[in-house]
């Protein structure tokens, strides 16, 4: 069993250790995304990529709402294991697959039905809306695998074990490639084929998860069962506050593309492959933040409040120290990646000034994520919440906007840069002088 008790031992050591395979997940995770488009942008065109990406958006805001609301699954599983009560560990583990089970085949329903009006909204362009729309209702009938097999993954870490979900990913990105060119191209089904390449891929890595688990005893899964009362408000509680941060997020991203938009078509393209490569370069601090949530709640969980705040500074002092290294390696190869994207002159010099000029700033961004990670640990999510709201709507997109104002397109990224700074110094007062160690999430449990 790989399940680690985070209670006892050298905390830098496991953080180094917990970490590492969980920036391996999350860069298979991107290169899901990456390999997709590959395929239908060689074998099915630009109308078709565009199509996908459409779609994409509206995936993506679903993904990031389960994202957060395994975020509260890891806080709550991760209290549970530092208490070492394992009969509140199974029952919450229950609840939540009630909870996601239901959860997820209502969003199916609803976003099946609802797909053509999703991407009408969007703005999308008539020559792709029924690619885009069919695309989409696809996806909505296999949900369930993409919550399941990310569930599966959170549970697991919440219990210590970060190396275990990198092979269900795994299974779900190679099964993906070999079938996308397979499905699309050799049975003829065009963007159909693409659709149901990802949802088969998702399905077989979330069966195999679940059998896997179960069969290893990973995850101390039982027969369904109707979940109690305070469970469920439990997870409510933390939940829907926790899957709106990620929400929040995304609809910050679609503003500051309102600001960039203004500039014209080579900004636009410069961002965009910035911002793809944003998602590369920020992997290492998501996975510090998700590391120390799990590790700060097991210890929260034990009352060893000691560690808790050691986690904390080894969690800070390790993002400064590698999101430095990735900084100069980012101004010194900025203009050769994007150039990877995009030939545009125009558009490449836009993408290397842009990351020349917020590369520096990453490190403030990922202080963010540790210190964030170590409040929701304690069950914080509301006041996360607010934090996130206060990052993008008072400082990111206000500051992104004056500065383009001021400075021109340069401005975007000087905005975006003096807003990590200052929601880096929120995130941190929040840490030290707030009341998330007063929070009890697992009381109601133990009464």
């Amino acid at each position: 069993m790989a399940q680690h008790d985070f209670t006892e031992g050298k905390v830098g050591k496991q953080i180094w250790l917990f970490s590492l395979p969980i920036m391996l997940t999350n860069l298979l995770q991107v290169s899901y995304q990456f390999i997709d488009s590959l395929w239908v942008g060689n074998l099915l065109g630009a109308n078709a990529l565009g199509a996908i990406s459409v779609s994409s958006t509206i995936i993506f805001t679903i993904l990031s709402f389960i994202i957060g609301i395994n975020n509260a699954t890891l806080t709550i599983l991760s209290q549970h294991k530092g208490q070492e009560n394992d009969e509140g560990l199974k029952s919450y583990v229950n609840a939540f697959v009630v909870v996601l089970l239901f959860l997820s085949i209502a969003l199916g329903i609803i976003g099946y039905l609802c797909s053509e009006w999703l991407v009408t909204m969007l703005g999308t362009p008539e020559s792709m809306i029924s690619d885009a729309t069919v695309y989409l209702q696809i996806n909505f009938i296999g949900i369930l695998f993409l919550f399941g097999y990310n569930f599966i993954g959170t549970v697991m870490r919440a219990l210590g074990d970060s190396k275990t979900p990198i092979r269900y990913v795994a299974i779900a990105v190679v099964l993906n490639a070999i079938l996308d060119p397979i499905f699309i191209h050799s049975f003829n089904l065009g963007i159909d084929g693409a659709a149901y390449a990802t949802v088969i891929s998702q399905g077989v890595a979330f069966l195999y998860g679940m059998i896997d688990s179960i069969n290893r005893r990973l995850v101390p899964f039982t027969m369904p069962k109707l979940p109690k009362r305070n469970e469920v408000f439990t997870i409510l509680k933390l939940g829907i506050p926790s899957g709106l941060q990620m929400t929040v997020i995304s609809a910050g991203v679609m503003a500051i593309m309102g600001v960039v938009n203004t500039f014209g078509d080579n900004v636009v393209a410069g961002f965009g492959a910035a911002q793809r490569l944003d998602s590369i370069i920020m992997l290492p601090a998501m996975a510090l933040g998700t590391a120390v949530n799990s590790m700060a709640g097991q210890n929260i969980g034990a009352g060893k409040w000691n560690r808790v705040h050691q986690i904390a500074k080894y969690g800070v002092l390790m993002n400064l120290f590698i999101m430095f290294i990735i900084s100069f390696i980012v101004v010194g190869c900025a203009k050769l990646a994007i150039g990877l994207f995009i030939d545009e002159e125009a558009a490449v010099h836009f993408g290397m000034r842009y990351l020349q000029i917020i590369a520096f700033f990453y490190p403030f961004l990922g202080i963010n994520f540790i210190l964030n990670g170590i409040v929701r640990a304690a069950g914080a999510m509301l006041q996360v919440l607010v934090l996130n709201l206060i990052s993008f709507w008072v400082l990111r997109v206000p500051l992104t906007y004056l500065c383009s104002l001021s400075l021109g397109e340069n401005g975007i990224a000087v905005g975006m840069g003096v807003s990590f700074v200052i929601s880096s110094a929120f995130a941190y007062g929040y840490y030290k002088y707030g009341k998330w160690k007063e929070m009890k999430i697992t009381k109601i449990e133990k009464g």
